[in-house]
């Protein structure tokens, strides 16, 4: 009798519901069925994956409203367009990526890519690789160590101007005119193009050195531009979240503001800070623009950003392909090309990273 009662208490409970298999039945055979049909018109792995998630979405939905009304199917309709949503979104980056390691990770692996320039490599060389098989000579540690120099030094320069002028706007301004002017112009230079930065820092050091003046450091002062309202965006929202209460003990403790700022609201903000000026960095490692107009590109090592062209990751990537080191044989320019992508994504990446690791390491300490 017991058995009974729970078998009917069950069927009432489930009755009108469909089965927890059934989402995974009507996608195989949506499936199966978009295979089919396919393979009628000429199969192609992108048109059979829509036309599968279409038949899935018009089963789940008919199902949904044959057993268990149209509210169930309205709901269904809706989290189907947003999973969709997610996939078209992700569709391409994912694209993206396996791109780039199919046709990078051959370059990459090469002997003497991370460790040797573009110095002394010609188009005779080029050939000679082609027509012998032997691997492509030439690497990429000039302009990876052309771009780390030109971004350390654009962070030298963004970092204490960003964070002094969120400072000045969250602790000292109090809303008057000339914060708001300052935050409309930060506004603004989020913006701007990036060759419009380049092209900025060019016309200043021409005045300055004279035409035509190509280093590391104007590049680096043109992604300043780039990265300046990054962080102060970010470092202003961070200061902004610091509780009043802990300005308001220390200021009864008679510690002055500044101490107040140095000591207790920075060490406070120190996490979102940091994540944020890992972004900005991440932001604009990958700019080539700028670089173009203000660094411009070279083939050997240069290690001194206030004196002669230099590398970065950007600009070799755009050389490679728009002028190939050997014109008739493009192979060998293509693969450099194609690896070095994939170092800046694997960059970009990393940097991503430890924005995240740097906020969890810097985040205040809770509890007891």
């Amino acid at each position: 009798m017991a058995t009974l009662m729970t078998e009917r208490k069950r069927s009432a409970l489930t009755r009108g519901r469909l089965p927890k298999y059934t989402p995974y039945v009507i996608a195989l055979s949506a499936v199966v069925i978009a295979a089919a049909l396919m393979s009628l018109i000429g199969f192609h792995v992108f048109g059979w994956a829509v036309l599968s998630a279409v038949l899935f979405v018009i089963g789940n939905v008919t199902a949904a409203g044959v057993v268990e009304g149209r509210r169930k199917a309205t709901d269904k309709f809706a989290t189907s367009l947003v999973y969709g949503a997610f996939l078209v979104a992700l569709l391409p980056l994912i694209s993206v990526i396996w791109t780039v390691l199919v046709n990078g990770v051959p370059g990459l692996l090469t002997p003497g890519f991370l460790s040797t320039s573009m110095n002394g490599v010609t188009g005779a060389v080029d050939n000679a690789s082609v027509k012998d098989g032997t691997p492509v000579v030439g690497g990429v540690y000039h302009a990876l160590m052309g771009s780390v120099m030109i971004t350390l030094w654009a962070t030298l320069i963004s970092v204490p101007v960003g964070l002094l002028t969120a400072i000045y706007l969250v602790e000292y301004s109090a809303g008057n005119t000339f914060s708001k002017v300052i935050t409309f112009l930060v506004d603004v230079m989020t913006g701007i193009p990036s060759i419009v930065a380049g092209l900025f820092a060019a016309a200043f050091f021409a005045m300055i050195l004279g035409p035509g003046t190509k280093t590391g450091f104007v590049a680096a002062v043109a992604l300043s531009v780039l990265m300046i309202p990054v962080v102060v965006r970010s470092s202003e929202e961070m200061l902004k979240i610091v509780p009043n209460e802990l300005r308001e003990a220390a200021y009864a403790l008679g510690v002055r503001k500044w101490r107040t700022i140095l000591k207790v609201v920075i060490p406070t903000a120190i996490s979102g800070i940091a994540s944020g000026v890992t972004l900005a960095i991440a932001r604009v490692i990958g700019e080539t623009a700028p670089l173009l107009v203000t660094a411009g590109f070279a083939t050997t090592i240069n290690m001194n950003v206030f004196s002669g062209w230099m590398a970065s990751l950007p600009t070799f990537i755009y050389t490679q392909i728009m002028t190939p080191t050997s014109p008739s044989n493009a192979d060998p320019s293509t693969q450099r090309a194609w690896a070095a992508a994939l170092l800046l994504i694997i960059l970009v990446m990393l940097l991503n990273l430890g924005a995240r690791l740097v906020a969890r390491l810097f985040a205040p300490k809770t509890g007891r």
